[in-house]
């Protein structure tokens, strides 16, 4: 008689960095707990819709190719593919994932019991964005799990955005006001993201939905750490928050290692010819896009910092485009490349920046503080100037200057312009300045800590240790 095996299904959003972050908490689960078999369950875009598109995104004959490499040195990992469907309308690219999820929980509840029958499903991981999916498994009594793939001290605020919500009409921006979360800095609502500022709004209902289900789920795993945000998970721990909060896992950081493509714009053999520690990098993310007027500012103000740089540049389609993209010299200031010759490189749209941040020669980071480039920058002790763009950017800015302190932030004007003196400032600052070494020396022991975290015995694998205990009961 065949044994069946614990299983675990993780169950990834739309996209190419929901899957490979799936398949990094999957292959992190089972160094650990390598009796357990894994199944990745992910969507497929429909035919007829736009979706984000990058120079990283993948087509579906990469992400075969992913799958496969994967498999081949996972064995205990199986993909499955939810069956692509069409929609009758061309949906907007942030409200398809949502749509998706929700178009095809019979094919998730098929998928579940076919898994149910060959295995013992112990418990299901949802990506927050397939939050919907919690219809199918809620019935089934499957204990459920959430994967969010921020921050703890962002995860404190939803919960706490949510209770003030259920309290007040009001919308949050008009609440003009300091909010107090035990183990968060404080926060004002302007910095709160601009999804869940309207209660009266359907992308801010989707917005609430999200943390209401997180809330009421099994608990919640999010890739951080204590030597990262210390503060808040202890907080957790401790049952201080507000209102109602499922267990909370912290168990990262978990860095992407997704394959990347085989040239890399000439950016590392260039890194090789500069002094340890000596450029900063600049990389906002691929929705991270500027308009001319700022990306001739960021230029001016790295001229003038005097310091040198590896920038990578994506610019905003702005009326009067032709359908070719412009050119560096069309986008920058007259001269600026041929002056910045050696001291600086500019490539456009794509660099491979887990290598980069990896470098020797690279001591900063100009980030829009996404979460996942925030963890690569501690992974490598490189530290940040922080200019957030949007999502829940601005709090992860306040979280890494006044609660890490491992971050310098910018300031914008009214119109969200970054001036050229502004980030010049903050670049010299960082790169050349005692506030600066400080910084680098902070973040370098919480490197140390993080590494030490994800090892036998460290705050991570003990709490994953936990977790598994809690999955192997039901």
């Amino acid at each position: 008689m065949t044994v069946k095996k614990d299983a675990i299904v993780l169950y990834s959003a739309l996209g190419r960095g929901h899957l490979v972050s799936m398949v990094e908490l999957g292959k992190f689960i089972l160094s650990h707990h390598p009796s357990l078999s894994i199944t990745i369950l992910f969507l497929t875009p429909p035919p007829n819709q736009d979706t984000p598109t990058s120079p990283t995104a993948f087509t579906c004959a990469a992400t075969a190719k992913y799958i496969a490499s994967v498999t081949a040195a996972n064995p205990s990992i199986t993909f499955h593919r939810i069956p692509q469907i069409s929609f009758l309308t061309v949906l907007h690219p942030h409200a398809l994932n949502f749509e998706l999820c929700r178009a095809t929980t019979h094919h998730f509840r098929r998928i579940l019991n076919s898994i149910s029958h060959s295995s013992n499903l112990k418990a299901v991981v949802l990506d927050f964005m397939n939050y919907t999916a919690t219809s199918v498994t809620n019935p089934l009594e499957i204990p459920t799990y959430f994967y969010y793939t921020s921050g703890a001290s962002t995860l404190a605020i939803l919960f706490q955005q949510i209770i003030i919500h259920e309290s007040t009409s009001v919308s949050f921006k008009d609440l003009n006001m300091h909010i107090t979360i035990p183990g968060v800095p404080k926060i004002h609502t302007d910095d709160f993201p601009d999804q869940g500022n309207d209660p009266e709004s359907e992308n801010d209902q989707v917005f609430m939905d999200i943390g209401k289900c997180m809330r009421d789920s099994n608990g919640v795993i999010v890739n951080s750490c204590d030597a990262i945000e210390g503060r808040v998970i202890e907080a957790f721990k401790e049952g201080l928050m507000e209102g109602p909060t499922p267990p909370v896992f912290c168990i990262g950081p978990v860095i992407s290692s997704a394959p990347c493509r085989g040239d890399d714009n000439g950016c590392l053999s260039w890194l090789d010819s500069k002094p340890s520690q000596s450029v900063v990098f600049l990389s906002f993310g691929s929705m991270g896009r500027f308009s001319r007027r700022q990306l001739r500012e960021i230029a001016i103000g790295l001229e003038k910092s005097e310091q040198r740089f590896l920038w990578v540049v994506r610019s905003e389609f702005e009326e009067g485009d032709s359908g070719e993209p412009p050119s560096l010299n069309e986008l920058l200031p007259e001269g600026f490349l041929e002056r910045t010759e050696g001291k600086g490189m500019v490539v456009r749209d794509w660099a491979p920046q887990t290598s980069i941040l990896s470098h020797d020669s690279v001591g900063g980071f100009v980030t829009h503080c996404g979460w996942n480039s925030v963890l690569e920058a501690v992974w490598e002790g490189v530290p940040m100037v922080v200019w957030p763009l949007y999502a829940e950017q601005k709090l992860n800015k306040v979280v890494l200057v006044e609660e890490m302190k491992v971050g310098l932030g910018v300031k914008g004007n009214k119109e969200g312009l970054v001036s050229w003196s502004e980030l010049g400032d903050r670049v010299k600052e960082l790169m050349d300045s005692d506030k600066g070494k400080e910084i680098r020396q902070r973040i370098f022991k919480m490197k140390i800590r993080a590494k030490e975290a994800m090892t036998e015995g460290g705050s991570s694998v003990v709490v994953l240790n936990q977790l598994v205990e809690k999955w192997k009961e039901h």
